[in-house]
């Protein structure tokens, strides 16, 4: 059964050991391949890209760490002592469409 992505905010997270995590803030989406990346713990309305980084350095789960979606969220025990690397290691790949404004060619 699908979930919709509205639904997955201010759900509560567990692991399957039945520890309490947080609240489901916002997600973040991968929209090349579309599909959910990561559940962030805390609102990502920040005032500084430093802070930004400490949310996902410090409050985000994978997404395939996630094990069951119903009422709740339930993950895998080791998530929170995995290290999350992976956003700052990515290399930026080039978007498929520009939203950016181009000037007309006469």
């Amino acid at each position: 059964m699908a979930t919709r992505i509205s639904q997955l905010l201010g759900m509560d997270v567990y692991t399957d050991n039945a520890q309490y995590i947080g609240k489901i803030y916002d997600v973040i989406l991968d929209l090349q391949k579309g599909e959910i990346i990561r559940l962030t713990l805390e609102p990502i309305k920040v005032a500084s890209k430093d802070e930004a980084k400490r949310i996902f350095r410090e409050k985000t789960i994978m997404y395939k760490s996630v094990k069951a979606v119903e009422k709740i969220v339930i993950i895998s025990p080791s998530v929170q002592s995995q290290p999350t690397e992976e956003v700052e290691a990515e290399p930026e790949k080039p978007l498929p469409y520009s939203y950016r404004y181009r000037k007309p060619t006469t």
